[in-house]
């Protein structure tokens, strides 16, 4: 499960996005993280074809945080978030968001600077003037922060990247922005490419109702995506993520793993063992999946492919995996 820190400027509605995104509502002064599932309606899909018992959506977390980057506790909890979504005003007559975005991502940048520079100090007295790997990633980050460069852009090395990864640099982690909109306008120019919009008051009205209550309330106003929905697809671009299922009589089930994972690594995260103990995986996708109309079908149709390790899992994949230990 990944986390997505919601930061923006005072006022720009991130804690209401927060409301709006999990159906839950936060507590002031402290943060709030909530888990949601990842909708999926391939989920169903395959749950009523194979008759699975269990049901199990992939999930991912929202992280609100009180003060965001004006607070130590808010920097430590943003941290520990795999990605951050910048949210920006997008309502009223004064609303500047392109300004906040460069706002937030200059604090952003600073907050990385006052942790940063001291790291460096006490790692170059612990090498008495030798290079090491924990200096030179260091250095490497402070020249760019330096020249006002966030980390996701200096071009750091995938060693320099293991070096800094017990600081949890901000501006080294996937970042979208998020643009709370009012009704019946747009994303606004100006903002960075990928800028996903959200009607995040809207939406917050509807925490409360039940599921058709809600989507009948949001299609009234013309909304006819979800924020939820939206946010996250956005979220596991940035982070590049992909979805894979397995399914079955006992469970269908999503998970999230990186794009480019081999069998042996989507075979992990259902459980160690399965990579530990890889020997092959059968595979067929989603969509060939549906119009074989089973399982039993798809194998008879020769449509299941035997798969090894070196096999580059895909979005929608369905894996069986087998294994030995």
């Amino acid at each position: 499960m990944k986390d997505i820190g919601l930061v923006g400027v005072p006022f720009s509605g991130k804690s209401t996005l927060f409301t709006a995104l999990t159906r839950t509502g936060g507590h002031g002064g402290q943060a709030n993280h909530a888990i949601v599932s990842v909708p999926d309606p391939r989920v169903a899909v395959l749950t009523e074809m194979e008759r699975s018992r269990k049901t199990v959506h992939a999930q991912v977390g929202f992280v609100d945080v009180p003060g965001g980057t004006a607070s130590a506790q808010g920097i430590a909890k943003l941290r520990e978030a795999d990605a951050l979504a910048i949210v920006v005003r997008c309502f009223g007559p004064d609303a500047q968001p392109a300004s906040e975005v460069a706002e937030v991502r200059a604090e952003l940048l600073l907050a990385d600077q006052a942790v940063i520079e001291p790291a460096l100090e006490k790692a170059e007295k612990r090498a008495k003037g030798k290079p090491t790997p924990e200096v030179e990633a260091l250095a490497a980050a402070n020249a760019a922060l330096q020249a006002e460069l966030p980390l996701s852009d200096a071009g750091l090395s995938e060693e320099h990247r293991r070096e800094l990864k017990p600081i949890a640099p901000l501006t080294i982690k996937p970042s979208i922005v998020v643009a709370n909109l009012e009704e019946g306008t747009d994303v606004p120019e100006g903002l960075p490419e990928g800028t996903v919009g959200v009607y995040a008051s809207i939406e917050a009205e509807t925490a409360e109702m039940d599921a058709e209550e809600a989507r009948a309330l949001l299609d009234e106003f013309g909304v006819h995506e979800p924020g939820l929905e939206t946010v996250i697809r956005a979220g596991y671009r940035a982070i590049d993520l992909i979805t894979f299922l397995t399914t079955g009589d006992d469970e269908t089930r999503a998970w999230e793993v990186r794009s480019g994972a081999k069998a042996p690594e989507a075979a992990s995260v259902i459980h160690t063992d399965l990579e530990r103990g890889f020997i092959r995986a059968e595979v067929i996708s989603y969509d060939e999946l549906v119009a074989a109309g089973s399982m039993d079908a798809a194998k008879q149709a020769g449509k299941v492919r035997v798969e090894g390790k070196d096999y580059e899992v895909r979005e929608g994949d369905i894996l069986h995996v087998r294994f030995a230990v």
